[in-house]
């Protein structure tokens, strides 16, 4: 079958309101590349910047010394606008999925005045014990802290 017979449904921008708390991020100089905007890689630093900025500020994940640490697993970008420096961004945050040991995290990066996201995306975090990176359930506040996200 041809990619124009394809019955897989294009990716879509979502709005604001799809999505349950938010996170300015400021773009840096050096975030643009030769093309004049936002390198893709920059993206998925701002995903993960987004996700685990939230989970610390709610008392949620330890990154120094908690028991519990996420590994990210999978990620997606897919892209519907540039965003470029000197831009401030917002990073819409919501929970597309919470397992007993996974999280699949679901992001929109917004450009300042924007209703559309310019790039929508996701990651899946498993939560491992932090020494023999198995498998953990969700601790009682970090699950918590996801489900005011779905």
């Amino acid at each position: 079958m041809s990619t124009s017979q394809s019955t897989v449904p294009r990716p879509q921008s979502q709005p604001r309101s799809a999505y349950r708390a938010f996170r300015p991020i400021g773009t840096r100089w050096s975030d643009n590349d030769v093309y004049g905007h936002v390198n893709n890689v920059v993206y998925y630093s701002w995903f993960d910047t987004a996700v685990n900025a939230h989970l610390i500020e709610q008392g949620a994940l330890d990154i120094h010394a908690g028991d519990v640490i996420g590994l990210v697993i999978e990620t997606q970008c897919n892209y519907f606008a540039p965003l470029a420096f000197p831009q401030t961004v917002s990073a819409g945050l919501r929970v597309a999925h919470l397992g007993s040991s996974s999280v699949r995290y679901e992001v929109g990066l917004f450009a300042e005045g924007e209703e559309l996201a310019a790039a929508c995306g996701h990651f899946v975090h498993v939560y491992v014990n932090r020494e023999t990176r198995r498998p953990v359930p969700l601790p009682d506040i970090l699950k918590r802290t996801l489900e005011a996200l779905q």
